[in-house]
């Protein structure tokens, strides 16, 4: 009974091919049943939904070091110089960029660098944020000794003479000064208890250390209307400093109110205002946090060894008068992933050029990618059979270990067929190295 089931016809006037060299899950999972689950058999009894997890960790395992299952993504890398990693990544394979004629350039990866958290620290060094302020009895507003970009809306306000559970209610900017207004969280003002100079120290509403943020920006010269959520800069300046996701802190908006998009003069976020605006300042945070190893590794253009940014003075020390490292021989650029924030950092010289990332996944991404090469279909079998058998009571020993060596015995056999070895291609090869082959 044979296999195929469509015509010829209908084959090559479709888009599906070269599919009849896989084999979906759903039938590796039934091909399973039917020959391994029943009386007389390895398995006796055991619930399709047992196997069909098996099955999946099967299909995971063998993507990583068995399977085809390479996939790729191209892009332009932009100014920011990063690139964030797929949806269904699980490891890259290869990283490099591609020239005028379609020759790919491997970038290497930037071993030493980083991107680590960056603290906000004040003159002290400690991990807090502080101001100076002028306080006065009975008034909630108080002015600041300079301008604090990183003091938002609703942070929590500490000092001797300030009540506990004290917030932010509104910060405003002029002059280089900001001014804060301070309530209760519900609304309510809340004033000092002492009138003149004292240190405040500002904490996230989390309770959280303050961290450096990628942009923090004052717009000035903004409107908007009660209930509305379009702010409007007249004259239109500063707008392009804008982007999408960033944090809205104004005491007329909800707290944790973000940027949806910018057309123009205009700016849409994702609340409506509780009260209108003519002439006022919004500060526009960054969600991403970037350090300063970061912002050192990006800015500075690298020399032909990838890694090489140390003067003339070093040049002894790195070994470049008696030796060069092999990984830093090559002027294609670098990169480093951060894991934490899911991108990639590439160095200065990729800034604009074309970019082929390929990764592995796990292949259970979509129902679609759920397909086994046929080299890898007993080993598919073998791998549900012995996980099956190992998580079991009762099992003899003997029968699980006689399946754990079938296992990685049709893995090796599956490895050995996937790697597509070709006799006239590796003739070739060892000619090129002036070696005698006879065939």
């Amino acid at each position: 009974m044979g296999l195929i089931k469509e015509t010829e016809h209908s084959y090559y006037s479709g888009n599906d091919f070269g599919g009849y060299q896989f084999i979906s899950l759903k039938h590796v999972i039934n091909n399973f049943m039917i020959s391994y689950v029943g009386n007389d058999k390895i398995i006796s009894k055991i619930k399709r939904t047992d196997v069909l997890f098996h099955a999946q960790r099967a299909l995971q395992e063998l993507s990583y070091d068995t399977l085809k299952s390479i996939k790729a993504q191209e892009i332009d890398v932009p100014p920011s110089l990063t690139m964030m990693l797929p949806q269904d990544y699980v490891n890259y394979v290869k990283l490099s960029w591609s020239d005028a004629s379609g020759i790919e350039h491997v970038l290497y990866p930037a071993s030493k660098t980083s991107n680590p958290t960056p603290i906000l620290q004040n003159s002290d060094g400690e991990y807090a944020l502080t101001a100076e302020a002028t306080l006065a009895i009975g008034s909630a507003q108080v002015t600041l000794d300079a301008e604090y970009k990183d003091i938002l809306i609703g942070m929590k306000v500490y000092a001797p003479s300030i009540p506990e559970d004290t917030f932010v209610m509104a910060t405003s900017t002029t002059g280089s000064v900001t001014t804060i207004n301070l309530d209760d969280g519900s609304g309510t003002p809340i004033t000092p208890t002492y009138t003149g100079t004292e240190t405040l120290t500002f904490v996230p509403s989390d309770g959280s250390i303050p961290l450096e943020k990628e942009i923090i920006y004052v717009l000035e010269n903004l409107s908007w209307s009660i209930t509305d959520n379009k702010i409007t800069q007249s004259p239109n300046t500063d707008v392009e400093n804008i982007d999408v996701g960033m944090l809205v802190s104004h005491d007329f908006f909800p707290e944790g109110t973000t940027v949806t998009s910018v057309n123009g003069a205009i700016i849409t976020v994702s609340n409506e205002s509780t009260s209108a605006g003519t002439g006022a300042n919004i500060t526009f945070v960054s969600k991403n946090i970037i350090s300063s190893t970061w912002k050192n590794y990006s800015s500075t253009t690298p020399s032909e060894n990838q890694e090489n940014y140390d003067d003339d003075y070093y040049v002894d020390i790195v070994g470049q008068r008696y030796g060069i490292d092999p990984q830093h021989a090559q002027s294609n650029g670098s990169f480093f992933i951060d894991e934490l924030t899911g991108k990639i950092h590439f160095s200065s010289n990729i800034s604009g050029k074309n970019i082929i990332l390929k990764y592995i996944s796990d292949g259970l991404g979509t129902d679609e990618e759920m397909i086994v090469h046929k080299f890898a279909e007993e080993a598919m079998y073998k791998h549900i059979a012995y996980a099956i058998l190992a998580t079991r009571i009762n099992v003899p020993e003997h029968l699980v270990i006689r399946f754990r060596k079938e296992k990685f015995a049709a893995k090796r056999v599956a490895k050995l067929r996937l790697s597509n070895l070709k006799m006239e291609e590796l003739t070739q090869v060892l000619r090129g190295k002036s070696k005698h082959i006879k065939h």
